[in-house]
């Protein structure tokens, strides 16, 4: 259960004030970035299978487009806050600024648990998400996509909606469709290979080889399940995954020595990502607690659930063999633990480029849908390759050249990229 005195989004101030004084923003930057440009709050009335109506709490927050459209998913989550949304808004500008996409950083949610809804109910909960914003989005102004908990035919849904309200076809108003809708080759194998695409970057630095090394995994999602794919086939081997259990209401680490079996997990877990417990240990699984996975013995690290996991409480639990912590999710290590980090000497890989496939695959879609011509899935994946690659590289040389923090460096890049639009477009 995520501590609910944590506010992402004052940790994302924080991590922009700090790199701020790095760039030595005037105040009038330090204004505009700090804050979203927009935010949109609003009620969806759900007329429910049993005959009442239910009301859900909605959200959009876009935080900067002065670099393109906004960009950013859709999370349907129990825990969702608008100050998650708000942290997950600005760190969608800085992810798309640091690839150097022509979009700007957007975000939305509804606080909601679809493992309680109907398929009917759901359908109607993306209609209404669409109907309360239908005005302020498209693909000229702000593309949603999918996030945690929702799906491709989220996107359909929500899709049709926005076509039916304006009466024409908009296939770029969204990502993450359906293959055959609109959607994109490769796009769920996106942010997992971007993410590893980045760790074979970084062990090249280290000079260590992928056959080599064992890594351990938190989540067991689209981004972990394709990271571990990936990673397996380059040579590396993948020691155990933690993820949440949606009957017990907390997570497990499920841990196999001689290395997980991808396929055989994908068998027993649910389309929310959750592996059964029991049938795990059928399978020859320890089942530890959820946290275990941090302690092992590892070389990489890779959290790819939510955000604020590797704290200032836990920090000192991660193994003296790790040599890189890969952030798969998005904010999942607060600033204190950032400090234990960065004096261990781990490189870390922060989220906003290592999940940065996502996006990037996100825009490809976008240009395809916009221009109706479609990529072979070896095209994307290589034009997905070559972005990542090409992002890691200016970050490392930025870290190197000034002696930063690969995190520090990231944002460096990021937020004077952004800065400077909002300066030539005479913002500030």
């Amino acid at each position: 259960m995520q501590d609910q005195s944590f506010n992402p989004f004052h940790m994302a101030q924080a991590q922009f004030d700090h790199v701020a004084d790095l760039l030595e923003l005037d105040k009038s930057a330090r204004q505009l970035l700090r804050n979203p440009m927009r935010e949109y709050h609003f009620n969806i009335p759900v007329r429910m299978d049993g005959g009442a109506v239910e009301v859900f709490r909605g959200f959009r927050v876009q935080h900067n487009d002065a670099r393109g459209p906004g960009k950013g998913g859709i999370r349907f989550h129990p825990q969702e806050t608008i100050n998650t949304v708000r942290a997950l808004a600005m760190w969608m500008t800085w992810k798309c600024a640091v690839v150097d996409i022509p979009l700007g950083g957007s975000k939305g949610g509804v606080i909601c648990d679809p493992h309680n809804l109907s398929a009917r109910e759901q359908e109607q909960l993306c209609r209404g998400w669409v109907r309360q914003v239908a005005r302020d989005v498209g693909p000229l102004a702000d593309v949603p996509a999918p996030d945690v908990m929702t799906s491709a035919q989220h996107m359909l849904w929500m899709l049709d909606e926005y076509e039916t309200i304006h009466g024409a076809k908009y296939p770029g108003f969204i990502t993450g469709k359906p293959v055959g809708m609109g959607g994109s080759l490769g796009r769920r194998e996106a942010t997992g290979y971007g993410v590893i695409y980045t760790v074979r970057e970084a062990l090249r630095e280290l000079d260590l080889q992928p056959q080599n090394t064992l890594a351990s995994v938190q989540g067991f999602g689209n981004v972990s399940q394709y990271a571990i794919e990936l990673f397996n086939e380059m040579g590396g081997k993948v020691i155990c995954v933690s993820c949440w259990d949606q009957d017990d209401q907390t997570s497990y680490t499920f841990r196999k020595n001689s290395g997980i079996v991808l396929e055989e997990l994908r068998s027993i877990t649910d389309h929310f990502g959750g592996i059964s417990k029991d049938r795990a240990k059928d399978l020859g699984y320890e089942v530890l607690p959820g946290e275990a996975w941090l302690e092992q013995e590892a070389d990489i690290l890779m959290p790819a659930a939510i955000e604020n996991q590797i704290t200032k409480d836990n920090v000192e639990k991660i193994h003296s063999r790790v040599r890189i912590i890969a952030e798969g999710a998005n904010g999942p290590t607060t600033p204190e633990a950032d400090q234990v980090i960065h004096k261990r000497n781990i490189f870390l890989i922060p989220d906003f480029l290592a999940n940065a496939g996502g996006v990037t695959c996100s825009y490809f879609e976008q240009v395809q849908s916009n221009i109706n011509y479609f990529w072979e899935k070896e095209d994307v994946l290589g034009r997905l390759d070559t972005k990542m690659t090409a992002a890691f590289q200016a970050v490392s040389e930025m870290a190197k050249k000034r002696n930063l923090y690969m995190r520090e460096a990231a944002y460096v890049i990021s937020v004077n990229r952004v800065a400077q639009a909002c300066k030539d477009r005479g913002w500030i």
